[in-house]
């Protein structure tokens, strides 16, 4: 098919490609590709051709890393695509990624149905009311069960689901799938399997296949009361009708439809993308996009997905390039030109768009503008950062920003040579830039530069990268958990600061109660002092005095969280109180309110998941026990055991060396973050030196 430059804005879907790691989502991406023409030839992950898969990192490995975006079409829709990885420790891209799109694909492994990444990214879209369609791949693999795969869905993810084709056969019997809506037996042929054949489903099919699209009309009625009418009436509704009552519920996310192919053998990728254009929302389904004046956050403003509306768009990805970053876009009102002057609301300064760059994985096309609606990289932002909002000065607007975890392990980088450290320094500072997991401080007492991330492979990735691509010789130490601190009770102090700055003095009294807050809750600030006693500028000073302090953690210098600073009162000096002499009294009051009320240092917990052979379940458990890990269940999927549970991250470094050890290199792990635990007496002995 030709390429186009653009669509209307109805025709116009912006979706993503989400998946557990090992799915198929970048062979499933590279066949949409091939389809669609925009390549010419199938490139193989397993070859390190992948077109998406554009690093060498990702090339080495055979996993995505970093998020790519292109643009193709299909059936005269723009299809503005994004391939997000699947692996845990890159679960940024995902969350960035899906935090702009309008629908996505989520692919499973027709063997094992859904797994641990696979709740992840479904809650990620859940979050954002990304509407989805499933396609469940790899149904020439030993062990393919969809049926099996369709009921994880069901209940693992507590999904509405709708299978709309029904793969014909599993494995090596595997020949086609039937299409529920038109009742057509589908075969693929040809070159790659572009030549797609439908014809009536066989009669030894249509028993089965009718009475699977009774429950594919019976389910769709469920949404749609001229559909139960019909029903009931017992007429058959036209395709046309099905077509459009999936489509509104699949926009209103009460459905998700499922279908079934192989990617790697061609097979079912173009009713997937049938089903793209038919049932995923454009920009003007998803509606207006809502965001708050910077200066009266209380003032909500919406704004249409059209070109004439103002500008406002928003930063979600950056990647720093040899000719400067690129800043990945979307824009949800008005027109991007090239060379236009935007306003950051959070940085109070404008920024120029130089280039505007239409992007197929590292390669990329200029464009003059881009209208409501379209994905775009920009050229020419200096300060620009993940999450930030881009518009007009005359009509200000910030959306809501990007949220992202907390980074859970670290590891000590020093330069080799003196001459290497402004270098280090500089790439240190562009990883950070475009990784908004990846975190680069000083440690305080040794004077170390530490840099922390998601996981071993997220830091394994990040020093190939510096070494590599770079060039930086460095030292790297051994990776190890970013611990936390939190209080166990409650407790209460007042402080009065008082310096001589300057020769002016400085004072200030500030009492602050400290109480253990919920999991998760991070730290939540709360005043109730007088206004005769703290004036409200005062009160500013102090929540942030208070949490600085706790941000820069307390006796070990580990972070402070989940924590319910309330400020109860204070003393103002008539001429010598300052915001800086509150700050300062806060931070101390909060520093002695938490040792009242007893200091617990906490370690990240992962929730785990391995697959393993039945045959080396008892050893790999009983290694996952000598952990320390807490084992919650198990289930078998096709040949296979799953073992869950939750498992200190320490206790997990160079886990894949030897899970495949026991198995005989026939098991398979992820984890995920699921919190913070208090250390064992054993590690907290060793933390804190004591005897």
């Amino acid at each position: 098919m030709p390429q186009k430059k653009t669509a209307k804005l109805d025709k116009v879907r912006n979706f993503g490609i989400c998946a557990h790691i090992d799915a198929g989502k970048t062979t499933t991406t590279e066949r949409i590709l091939y389809y669609t023409g925009k390549e010419h030839a199938i490139g193989e992950v397993h070859e390190g051709a992948a077109t998406m898969d554009y690093l060498a990192e990702e090339q080495e490995r055979g996993i995505t890393i970093t998020a790519a975006a292109t643009t193709i079409f299909w059936d005269d829709h723009q299809l503005n695509l994004i391939d997000t990885p699947g692996h845990v420790d890159f679960t940024a891209e995902v969350e960035r990624s899906l935090r702009v799109l309008d629908g996505a694909v989520v692919v499973f492994d027709g063997v094992h149905g859904v797994e641990a990444q696979s709740e992840t990214v479904w809650r990620q879209a859940d979050r954002y009311d990304v509407p989805r369609l499933c396609f469940v791949n790899k149904m020439d693999r030993g062990g393919a069960d969809y049926d099996n795969s369709v009921k994880t869905i069901q209940e693992r993810l507590g999904a509405t689901v709708v299978p709309l084709t029904v793969p014909v056969g599993a494995a090596d019997s595997f020949r086609g799938v039937v299409d529920l809506v038109t009742m057509e037996y589908v075969t693929f042929g040809g070159d790659q399997g572009s030549e797609v054949t439908r014809v009536p489903v066989p009669d030894d099919l249509r028993e089965e296949m009718e009475v699977r699209r009774a429950e594919l009309l019976e389910g769709l009625a469920d949404c749609d009361d001229a559909i139960m009418e019909q029903i009931l009436e017992e007429q058959e509704p036209s395709e046309d009708q099905i077509h459009a009552a999936l489509r509104a519920a699949v926009v209103e996310r009460k459905l998700y439809p499922v279908l079934g192919g192989t990617a790697l053998r061609n097979a079912g990728i173009q009713p997937l993308l049938d089903a793209i254009v038919r049932y995923l929302p454009s920009p003007l389904d998803r509606g207006s996009i809502h965001g708050h004046d910077p200066e009266k956050p209380e003032k909500e403003i919406g704004l249409e997905p059209k070109d004439s509306e103002p500008l406002c768009a928003l930063a979600f990805k950056i990647i720093s390039d040899a000719h400067g970053d690129l800043t990945f876009v979307r824009v949800y009102s008005g027109t991007l030109k090239q060379g236009k002057g935007l306003y950051n609301p959070r940085l109070g300064k404008h920024e120029r768009s130089m280039r505007l760059l239409r992007m197929h994985a590292n390669e990329r096309e200029q464009v003059d503008e881009v209208g409501a609606g379209h994905i775009v990289a920009v050229v020419g932002f200096k300060q620009t950062a993940t999450g930030d909002t881009l518009c007009d000065k005359k009509h200000p607007v910030a959306l809501e920003p990007i949220t992202f975890p907390e980074p859970v392990i670290s590891m000590a980088i020093e330069p080799r040579s003196t001459a290497d450290k402004d270098r280090l320094e500089e790439v240190l500072a562009r990883l950070a830039r475009e990784d908004p997991t990846f975190r680069v401080s000083v440690d305080a007492e040794t004077g170390q530069t530490l840099i922390a991330g998601m996981g071993e492979l997220h830091l394994e990735v990040l020093k190939h990268r510096l070494l590599r691509d770079f060039r930086i010789e460095a030292n790297v130490g051994k990776p190890r958990v970013s611990h936390r601190q939190t209080v166990r009770a409650e407790g209460r102090s007042t402080h009065t600061w008082s310096r001589l700055i300057a020769g002016v003095e400085q004072t200030a009294t500030v009492t602050v109660q400290v109480k253990a807050g919920e999991g998760g809750s991070g730290i939540q600030f709360t005043n109730k002092a007088p206004e005769h006693e703290v004036s409200p500028v005062f009160v500013a000073a102090a929540e942030e005095g208070a949490r600085f302090a706790a941000e820069g953690g307390l006796d070990l210098g580990f972070p402070v969280i989940d924590v319910e600073i309330t400020l109860l009162g204070g003393r103002m000096h008539d001429t010598d109180s300052t915001e800086t002499a509150f700050q300062a009294a806060a931070g101390e009051a909060f520093r002695e309110a938490c040792e009242a009320a007893g200091v617990l240092i906490l370690e990240p917990v992962m929730s785990f998941e391995v697959t393993t052979p039945a045959d080396f379940v008892g050893p790999v458990s009983a290694d996952l026990v000598r952990r320390g890990a807490l084992i919650e269940g198990d289930d078998l999927r096709g040949d296979l055991r799953a073992i869950r549970g939750k498992v200190a991250l320490n206790q997990m470094f160079g886990y894949s060396t030897t899970v495949r050890s026991l198995s005989q290199g026939r098991a398979g792990y992820s984890m995920e973050p699921a919190g913070f635990a208090e250390v064992s007496a054993e590690e907290r002995k060793r933390l804190t030196f004591e005897d």
